[in-house]
């Protein structure tokens, strides 16, 4: 549960910074303030579940490493190295 909240708080971290990027552009372009910020919002969050979510599907577990990597803009987390079996 504590991964999960670690998760959901860097989501809405990744929303909030996403979205103040782009004001100003937003301004200057004529489109509303609200619009501008819900859909760069909506852009930097898809990416991040889109990253978190190619990561579990590699082995079915999500480590801090890989969390990390994906919040720090790596599409697609460096595998984990296999274990090599046992002779």
């Amino acid at each position: 549960m504590e991964q999960f909240t670690h998760i959901v708080t860097r989501i809405v971290a990744k929303f909030a910074a996403s979205g103040l990027g782009v004001i100003g552009a937003g301004a200057v372009a004529g489109i509303p303030l609200w619009k501008a910020v819900l859909m760069a919002g909506i852009g930097g969050v898809a990416f991040v579940v889109e990253g978190l979510a190619n990561a579990y599907m590699d082995d079915g577990k999500l480590t801090t490493a890989e969390i990390n990597e994906v919040f720090n803009g790596k599409k697609k987390p460096t595998p984990r190295p296999k274990p090599q079996p046992k002779s």
